[in-house]
Formats: C-alpha cells, structure tokens, sequence
C-alpha cells in the first residue's frame, strides 16, 4: 500500500493532469456501460412479440428528486420506445443502431482524451523521478562509487525508472477507473437482478486470493532480475571501456563467456518474473468465465421455470454487463501483479535517493575569498570503512607556494588530495583555508577556488571549445584562447578539422595523450582557481608530451598555491618543499636537496628512478 501510495504521490505532482484522467475515465466508464445497456431496446426490437410492454404505453410523470429522476429517464426511454416499436419496428431499430454508435464514439473520444493526458503525466514523472536521481547521483560522495557499480546506477536510472513510467497509469486506473467501472456494473447489475448478482459474487474472491499469492511471489523474483539487470549493464560498461585491453589480451572468448553467463542469468529471472506477471490474467479470465457459465445456467433456469421476472433481453444484457465487468477486475488484478513487480523497481530506487551523502553543507556557509596566507592540514586523519588510511597529517602551504606529496602506491596521497575539495570529509582535524574551516564554507564556493588536473584526462563528447570553458561558461572567447595558448594547446586545436569547434569524440579520444591533458591545463587555466592540485598530470605522458605538458603546468603554478602529487620525482625536485608518506603517516619533509642528505625514503625512490642530486 505505502508504494501505491507513493507512486500516486508522484502522479498529483501534476494535479490537473491527473484529475482530467480521472474525469475522463469515469466518462470513458459510463459511456461503455450505456453502449452496452442500448443492447436492451434492440434485442426488445428482435423480441418483438413477446417483449413489448403494455403498461410501458403510459407517459410517465417526473415527481422530483435525484433517485425518481434517474428512474423517468428510465421508463419515459421505455415509453419512447415502445411507442417507437408499435409505429415502425424499422425506425426503432434504426434509432438503436445509431444511438450505440453515438455512444461507442463518444466513449472511444474520451478514451483517447484519457490516453493523450495519460502520454504526457507517465512521461513528466519519469523525466522528473531521473532529474531526482541525476541529482542525487552527482552529490553523492566518491566513496559510494567504489562500492557500487556504475552500471548498476544507470541500469535503475533507465529499467527501473521504465516501471515507474507504467506504474503511474496503472495506479490513476486501480484507484479511480476500475473501481467506479465495477461499482457501476455492478449497481446496473443489481438493478436487473439481485438474486443472479449474488450468484455471480460467490466465486469471484477465490480469483483475488490466487492473484495475492502469485503477487507477493513476483515481488521477490522481480527484484532479483532488476539486481540482475544491474550486473548486466556493468559488464557492458566494462567490456566496451576496456575494448582495447581485451583486444591486447586475446580476452575475448574470456568476455563472451562470462557476458553469456550473466545475460543468461538475467534472462532466466525476468522470463519468471514475466510468467508470474501474465499468470494473473489468464487464471482470473478462466474463474470468471466460470462464473458467468454458472450465470448463464442459474439464470437460464429460472427464466425457464418462470421464477424470475427477468425477460430474454434483460437477461442477455445481463449476461453483457457481466463480461464487460471481468474486464475491470482482471485489469486490477493485471494492475496489482504489476505493481508487485514494481516495488522492487521503487526499492532500488529509493535506495539511492535514500542514500546518505555524508557530505553536508552548513545553512548559512562561510564566504571564502581568494587565498590570502595559507592553507593548513590541522591534525587530519580519514578513516575509509574501519581502517585509518591517513593519521595526524600536519602541513601548512603558505600562499604562492608549491608542495609536493611523494610516497609508495597506496600510502595516502590522492587521499589528501581528496580531502581538500571535500570529496570526502576528515574523520578527524581540520582542514583551513587561511583561517577558516573547509566545513564552514559552501561546496561550491570552495571548490569554485580549486583547480585539478588529473591523471587521466576527464574530457566530454563536445567540442574542444565546450570542453576548455566547462564550468567556466562565462569566460570570453579571448579568455578561452589565452588559456589554450599558456597550456600550449591552442597550435594543436587550430588544426583540428574545425579548430576549436571540432568535437573531439568520447573521452577525447580523437587526440593523443598529450593534447588531452593539455587541454585539462587549458580548463584549470581558464578556471583561475587560487588552489592547484596536480594528480601526477605527467606520469602516463612520453617524453616529448611530457616536456609541453610539463612546461604548460610550470606556467599554471606560477606563483599559485599548489599541491602537486607525483610519482615521477624529476617533475617535483624544484617544489618548495616535499612532503613524503608511507602508510598514511608524513615521515619525512624538505626540499629536494634537503631529503636527499637525509638518506631516507625520499632518497631511496630518487635512488630507484636513477636520481642522484
């Protein structure tokens, strides 16, 4: 019930939507049943000698009232048709024919007005239901990736936000379409005979108890396809990211086989869930094909022994309404199986806007302007899951100043670097930025004031011009040039095929190495942040793009407060000052110089990388 609920809720997001849908199904849903009652007058007509009548000659007369209304409306359509059957069977039956086609079009026009408002609010839910996640899926801290699987997060982006889509319409029908259809039915039904409606109700709750069971049943396989479909979307995320590596590596057949192993897996859960979802139609269809075979022989014998005062047409319509009756019930009964499946997909949703982001802001942050003295590393340790991977950090970059993070892999460096733009936040300490406490200022005013150029080169499917102003679309055009000239790109962008509108593929892959990451010089550049972190920008580089890629950086740090982390400890030797790391802890600081006469860990990876003053 809560998910119904919950879904509903993102349907009335849109109020007039859904209540035009609302009105217009319960249109839909009096139409269909007066297409069908027109029946009683027409088979009246076929009837003809024993049907008619006589006290049905009489004008009625209207003596007030909502209820003695409904029922002049009632006897003065009989007395009209009598009247019209004694004249001219003919003309009778040419008035039946028209009036249910009348009524058949106006119940198809609102039926169409129903789906054409239906196209629109299961299309807006959706695209608002992707906005939150998209949203949520940018706040969320770095640490959630490294648990989660991207592909899992699109697959619930796109599958299971796809069963919300239907959800919506199928909710709107549950609550408002179906239950006014069968309520009309059945008051209609009732009113041409209690004693065959009782009948026909006696074994109608087997089929609710049925569906239940089968319901609760798909839940449970439906979440395991939805996890299962995660699992799949990753695999392909991975094999098409690695194409080139699988190449290298003859891991094709490895690939395929393992794709094949999980695409079957998920081939099998969702074939499941399926056959437990249509289960539901066909065995209510069958009950209730059941019931009205009993209907048909109750009523049919007691028209034959007279005990009814049911005539042929009444009894015919009845048997009518009847049929068209199942058609609600089994559509709940479809709507309740598929929603059922669809709770899995609302879990795995919630999931992730439920998720905590860790990284929280303060109401009224701390305006941070352009660095002024320092930037200090107080006391800091960060804790990932129950490990400490960085304990008692102590450092202090004055402004202007370039210091270097060296250290083995693993030793806590890129988690330094991590901390400053609050990717993660300290588990103890303090980061300031001149005196103020990195925590007590906005997210984006600090990182508004942090430039970083990493490792791998993040470049978008744009243009070279989008992709050296992103984040920064306010820049001029001579700005964005100035900047691609200082990280010595703007020679290699002119002679792209268009220049700076030239799109430069997914990832940047139409360029080498070495443009790419000039590039993300050139966007840092245009940044102009007061602070620069630099992940090894030059370690995947040859030695020729390293020198133009080197050479752009010395200018970007010149006299900016930089924090430059570096396997290659040539590119650091003339930072101010080197701070070393082993296991999360510093163990050593100094100028180049200075750490090599101390003859310790920095002097041991010089020595290792051939580095002898």
């Amino acid at each position: 019930m809560k998910e119904i609920l919950e879904i509903h809720r993102y349907a009335f997001t849109y109020r007039m939507t859904s209540i035009l849908i609302i009105v217009y199904n319960i249109l839909f849903t009096i139409f269909n049943l007066i297409s069908l009652v027109m029946f009683i007058p027409f088979f009246q007509i076929i009837f003809l000698d024993s049907e008619i009548d006589p006290s049905k000659t009489i004008e009625p007369i209207y003596n007030g009232g909502v209820v003695n209304f409904f029922n002049y409306i009632v006897e003065y359509f009989n007395y009209f048709m009598t009247i019209t059957i004694q004249r001219s069977p003919k003309d009778a039956l040419f008035f039946i024919c028209c009036s249910i086609l009348s009524a058949f079009i106006i119940k198809n026009v609102f039926r169409y007005a129903t789906v054409w408002h239906q196209s629109k609010l299961r299309m807006v839910v959706v695209r608002d239901i992707r906005n939150k996640l998209y949203e949520k899926a940018m706040n969320l801290p770095l640490s959630f990736y490294s648990e989660e699987r991207k592909g899992d997060v699109m697959s619930r982006m796109t599958t299971d936000v796809n069963d919300i889509e239907i959800a919506v319409v199928s909710v709107l029908e549950l609550i408002y379409r179906e239950p006014i259809a069968v309520a009309i039915s059945v008051s209609f039904l009732l009113y041409l005979s209690p004693q065959l409606t009782l009948i026909s109700f006696v074994l109608l709750p087997i089929s609710a108890l049925i569906i239940s069971r089968i319901g609760k049943s798909l839940k449970k396989t439906a979440k395991e396809g939805q996890d299962q479909m995660g699992h799949l979307t990753s695999e392909i995320e991975e094999g098409l990211g690695a194409i080139r590596v699988i190449k290298a590596f003859n891991a094709i057949p490895q690939m395929l086989l393992s794709f094949k192993k999980t695409n079957l897996k998920h081939q099998e859960l969702i074939t499941k869930a399926f056959r437990k979802k249509d289960l539901s139609s066909p065995l209510n269809e069958t009950l209730g094909a059941f019931v009205l075979v009993c209907i048909v022989w109750f009523g049919g014998g007691m028209i034959l022994d007279k005990q009814t005062d049911l005539t042929g047409a009444k009894f015919i319509t009845f048997i009518v309404v009847f049929s068209q009756l199942l058609r609600p019930i089994q559509s709940i009964a479809t709507a309740i199986g598929f929603l059922n499946k669809t709770k899995a997909s609302q879990d795995r949703i919630n999931e992730i806007l439920s998720t905590d982001e860790k990284i929280f802001e303060k109401e009224n942050p701390t305006e941070l302007k352009e660095l002024t003295t320092e930037l200090t590393f107080e006391n800091v340790s960060f804790k990932y899951k129950d490990e400490f991977v960085l304990k008692n950090i102590n450092f202090t970059i004055p402004k202007g100043k370039t210091y270097a993070l060296v250290g083995e892999s693993g030793s806590g460096k890129s988690t330094i670097s991590d901390l400053l733009p609050r990717f993660y936040d300290v588990t103890e300490g303090n980061i300031l930025y001149d005196s103020v406490d990195i925590r007590e200022a906005s997210l984006y005013d600090l990182r508004s004031h942090i430039g970083i150029v990493s490792q791998e080169s993040i470049l978008f499917n744009d243009t070279a011009r989008n992709n050296i102003m992103f984040g920064t679309l306010s820049a001029t055009e001579e700005e964005m040039i100035n900047a691609a000239k200082i990280a010595n790109a703007h020679e290699f962008i002119m002679n792209l095929e268009n220049g700076y509108d030239t799109n430069i593929g997914e990832r940047g892959n139409k360029l080498s190495g070495g443009q790419k990451q000039r590039m993300s010089i050139a966007r840092a550049v245009l940044k102009n942040p007061s602070i620069m972190i630099l992940d090894e920008a030059t370690s995947a580089l040859d030695t020729e793009s390293e020198k133009l890629v080197q050479d752009a950086l010395d200018k970007l740090m010149k006299d900016r407060t930089s924090l430059v982390i570096a396997h290659r400890l040539s590119t650091i030797q003339n930072a101010d000052q080197i701070i070393v790391l082993s296991k999360g802890e510093i163990k050593e600081r100094g100028t180049h110089s200075e750490l090599l006469e101390l003859k310790g860990l920095y002097f041991n990876l010089c020595s290792l990388q051939g580095i002898n003053n």
